[in-house]
């Protein structure tokens, strides 16, 4: 991947941190017929036939998903502030892209990255981030920051490499009130200014 082993490493997920993800997702809903309820933190739960009570069957939500992924995740806008603040924090740090996406999505996701000024190395994960966290993090002697809106990311990163700054960040106004948190473990941040700022004093 070639990291400046001097620098700080910063790692940064990008469905809910860098794009509305909920958003494009239930544009995409809507153009097959469907609804998409902000209801709850949650993906499959919140996918309904419009004038239903029940949500969809799950195994029918993740085929949605991951035609999302193939088909339609260039249709999403990014987080306020998102793209400037890496733009800061490159200056002094590495910065790496860290998401869970299916493999045939990284085109995709690479195009719409480099399409809104992010375009920086991109490393797709599945399952819980802290192993492939912890590798990355061992190939800089500096200190290293994993930013996620998930706590379930945040937890298995403090896990795998407890030495690294975790921010929770959800970027939707809608799901920040439905997020589960735990600032005694992860210190959360909704806005990418303050974040940035918070990143710096941590890092520099």
């Amino acid at each position: 991947m070639g990291l400046d082993t001097r620098r700080p490493l910063l790692l940064v997920d990008v469905d809910e941190v860098l794009g509305l993800f909920m958003q494009g997702f239930g544009r995409f809903l809507e153009d097959r017929g469907l609804e998409f309820r902000v209801d709850r933190f949650a993906l499959f739960q919140n996918i309904y036939r419009p004038g239903e009570d029940q949500h969809l069957p799950v195994d029918q939500g993740k085929i949605h998903f991951d035609d999302f992924f193939r088909l339609g995740c260039g249709d999403m806008e990014p987080a306020p502030g998102g793209a400037e603040a890496l733009r800061a924090l490159s200056e002094h740090a590495n910065v790496v892209i860290l998401t869970n996406a299916p493999g045939p999505a990284r085109m995709a996701r690479a195009r719409w990255l480099g399409r809104h000024r992010m375009d920086y190395p991109l490393v797709l994960n599945t399952g819980p981030k802290g192993p492939q966290a912890a590798g990355m993090v061992r190939q800089v002697r500096g200190p290293a920051v994993f930013i996620d809106d998930l706590m379930s990311n945040l937890d298995s990163v403090a896990q795998s490499a407890p030495q690294v700054h975790r921010f929770q960040m959800v970027a939707d106004p809608r799901l920040q009130p439905l997020a589960p948190t735990a600032p005694n473990r992860h210190r959360r941040i909704d806005d990418w200014d303050e974040l940035r700022q918070a990143i710096e004093a941590a890092i520099l």
